[in-house]
């Protein structure tokens, strides 16, 4: 049936699936809330701008 070999290889073969997928689910978490939090300081910084032009007028 199977040769201890290729038991090993499919052992080998789920683990670099497994750590892959959760590096993605890591990965994918990380930058979407890098890119939602500097986005929401990009509209705070305008925002602050756009109030200190309007003091000042």
């Amino acid at each position: 049936m199977f040769e201890f070999s290729q038991y090993l290889g499919f052992l080998l073969f789920l683990t670099i699936l497994t750590i892959g997928f959760w590096l993605m689910f890591f990965l994918v978490g990380f930058v979407s809330y890098w890119v939602t939090g500097a986005s929401w300081e990009m509209i705070k910084e305008k925002r602050a701008k756009k109030r200190q032009e309007e003091q000042s007028i």
